[in-house]
């Protein structure tokens, strides 16, 4: 990618009711309702809010840039399971920010030979993530590496 190089990633909301929208693009097949949490006042359970899609965002590009490393270096990898938890708090100003998100990363791999190479590359993933670069929340990688041999 040249560094003169731009993309656009197109959105639409729509006031849906109350404290919902709903999220389409038009390049997107699906839409996605999202709304106040229900931490603040007039928020709703069971939506997606904007404190979820911020702590997705920087989960979905975890996994994209390791899947993307993991390819690039020739690594096979069983499986790749992510949980990670955005951390709301109140900065100097008083004012409530995202100010962190744990990613914790569990990799499932049948060598044990190759577990110091997924634990750089797990890093590495992390590393190179567009989205982490683009906060000001600190991102933190709990990464675990499992050892299945298959029989």
């Amino acid at each position: 990618m040249s560094s003169n190089e731009e993309h656009s990633y197109d959105i639409n909301i729509a006031w849906k009711e109350g404290r919902i929208g709903t999220i389409d693009s038009p390049t997107l097949n699906d839409k996605l309702d999202v709304a106040t949490p229900p931490e603040f006042p007039g928020g709703v359970e069971g939506v997606w809010s904007p404190e979820h899609l911020f702590t997705a965002s920087v989960s979905s590009c975890f996994l994209t840039s390791f899947t993307a490393v993991a390819e690039y270096s020739k690594f096979d990898f069983n499986d790749l399971k992510i949980s990670s938890a955005g951390k709301m708090s109140r900065d100097e100003n008083g004012k409530f920010v995202m100010s962190e998100v744990t990613i914790k990363a569990t990799l499932t791999i049948g060598d044990e030979a190759k577990e110091k190479k997924a634990y750089r590359l797990l890093e590495k993933a992390e590393e190179i993530c567009l989205i982490t670069r683009s906060i000001k929340a600190e991102v933190k990688l709990e990464p675990v590496v499992k050892i299945e041999i298959p029989a």
